[in-house]
């Protein structure tokens, strides 16, 4: 990806997108070790420290966004296929395949419905 774009968009996480979203974080011995953001029911950012991979942290972060919203929506850059791989397990299905103009790296929309 385009380092300006990266830069703009540490931006505006701090300064945009976690203001306007609810925000849960999930713990590990003792420290945040993942979130998930949701701006209604679009998850916004879905993130799990890579050593606690595997140990049912998104899940329970996922879990408790279905129990806000029965209905979610998220869009994950094409080549995260981490990202995807866990989207499909849990059960998202591919509404639609875009191009992100800024980068011009595909990115789906997944839906997921309760």
């Amino acid at each position: 990806m385009k380092e300006g774009f990266i830069q703009q968009e540490r931006h505006n996480v701090e300064q945009l997108y976690l203001p306007n979203a609810d925000t849960w974080v999930v713990l590990a011995d003792g420290s945040v070790a993942g979130f998930i953001s949701l701006i209604g029911n679009e998850v916004g950012g879905l993130f799990v420290d890579p050593k606690f991979h595997g140990h049912g942290l998104g899940r329970a972060l996922m879990e408790k966004a279905q129990a806000l919203h029965s209905d979610l929506l998220v869009q994950v850059f094409k080549e995260n296929s981490v990202g995807r791989y866990f989207y499909h397990r849990y059960g998202f299905q591919l509404v639609e395949e875009t191009i992100f103009e800024q980068t011009g790296d595909a990115v789906l929309k997944l839906a997921f419905s309760a």
